[in-house]
């Protein structure tokens, strides 16, 4: 057995890589040649020598080391794993901020960024920051209740906010999943039946026409428009390409070959994750000859500048999302017909009324259409099928304004 005075005076020869000096109780103090002690408890796993280290000397002395050998005994005598248990302590140790939900939320956080898009990322913080931060921010994690998140989402549901709640929940759900696998102990996801505690919220789905008669009352409004021809014709491309509003209202007369009835948008310019912006490829919408013939049309007007639909005040900014709702609504359409609505308008009678091919309607769409094992789909573009389907559809709509006229006749 070891006593202070050999701890003290043990040193390692020179030509050796290090001494030790036992204990009992599997104990040793190991002496480098360049004077450091460390103390190490052996261990055997299934017949095979290891390891623990306990401590240095002088830092922690004899008696010290023979309690923390005595710990790791008990540990081990419990069916734990000593070794395993030290290297879970400093992994714990390596969180300056600790467990709180505010730390756990940043760092998963930081994580999604780089596949977000700068706006949501943006948006994300904000909610937490907001919704979250302010009531259990600086708790522990592991110690919030179910209760407790409840009564936080209660208050963004107090201020009207259900669609934020909803959404504060999600977030929530997210950082607990990301925390749980280093847990100190088994847990459940809080989150879990919190869903049911809150207001149902179905979600706003965007206003569109689908019945024919209707919508052919709608074009023909929109023919008939009385305002500037730039907003005229983003009105009567808009049901004719079902493109989202914002790459419409910023369509580049540079993205468009007119020739070739064919308009390119930019994969930065799409509504993907950061890496798919960066990554992915463009977005080729077919123009029918009733478009290409609208886009020449106003080709005088806009076609020096850098967009085919540019605003009053600045030839250099598009046209703003507001100018096409003001539009529909001084028409008289505004609750019916929203101008997002248009891709739902478009999705419905392309398959109810004409009956065509609901892959080539999702690869306009610039859906990411998935197999029965979750797989993306065949990424060709079905180009061909496209370009025969998208005239369809805008000779359609003239057929449904031609049919309104008549009747009114």
């Amino acid at each position: 057995m070891l006593t202070d005075r050999h701890c003290k005076n043990a040193q390692c020869p020179a030509d050796k890589k290090r001494a030790r000096f036992t204990d009992k109780g599997g104990l040793y103090l190991e002496v480098s040649p360049a004077g450091s002690k460390r103390w190490f408890w052996k261990t055997y796993t299934n017949g095979k020598e290891g390891r623990l280290a306990l401590g240095a000397y002088p830092s922690m002395g004899l008696s010290e080391a023979r309690k923390a050998r005595d710990a790791a005994k008990l540990q081990k005598s419990e069916g734990r794993d000593p070794v395993q248990a030290r290297k879970l302590e400093k992994l714990k140790a390596s969180r300056t901020d600790g467990d709180t939900f505010k730390a756990i939320a940043l760092e998963w956080y930081a994580k999604q960024v780089p596949q977000w898009s700068d706006s949501h990322a943006g948006r994300m913080l904000r909610q937490l920051e907001r919704d979250l931060f302010p009531w259990i921010g600086e708790r522990p994690i592991a110690d919030i209740l179910p209760m407790e998140l409840l009564a936080t989402l209660q208050k963004v549901e107090a201020r009207g906010a259900l669609e934020t709640a909803d959404r504060a929940l999600m977030l929530a759900r997210q950082v607990w999943d990301y925390w749980l696998p280093t847990a100190d102990v088994q847990q459940r996801n809080i989150t879990e039946g919190l869903k049911a505690r809150l207001t149902p919220y179905r979600g706003k789905s965007f206003a569109a026409i689908v019945e024919p008669k209707r919508f052919g009352e709608l074009l023909r409004a929109i023919n008939n428009y009385k305002g500037g021809p730039i907003v005229r014709t983003a009105l009567q491309l808009a049901p004719m390409l079902y493109q989202r509003p914002a790459n419409l209202r910023m369509m580049e007369w540079a993205e468009l070959d007119l020739d070739a009835a064919l308009w390119t948008i930019p994969s930065m310019k799409m509504k993907r994750t950061k890496l798919e912006k960066e990554q992915g490829e463009a977005h080729s919408v077919p123009l029918p000859t009733q478009a290409v013939a609208l886009l020449r049309s106003v080709q005088p007007l806009t076609g020096r500048g850098v967009y085919v639909f540019h605003g009053e005040r600045s030839h250099d900014r598009p046209i703003s999302d507001n100018s096409v709702r003001s539009g529909l609504y001084a028409l008289g359409f505004g609750k019916e017909q929203t101008w997002h609505g248009f891709r739902a308008s478009a999705r419905t009678m392309l398959v109810d009324q004409l009956n065509l091919d609901p892959l080539a309607i999702e690869a306009n769409l610039a859906h990411a259409v998935k197999d029965s094992n979750g797989r993306s789909y065949n990424r060709t573009q079905y180009l061909k099928q496209r370009f025969e389907q998208i005239q369809k559809w805008a000779d359609y709509l003239d057929d449904l304004k031609v049919a309104v006229n008549e009747k009114q006749k």
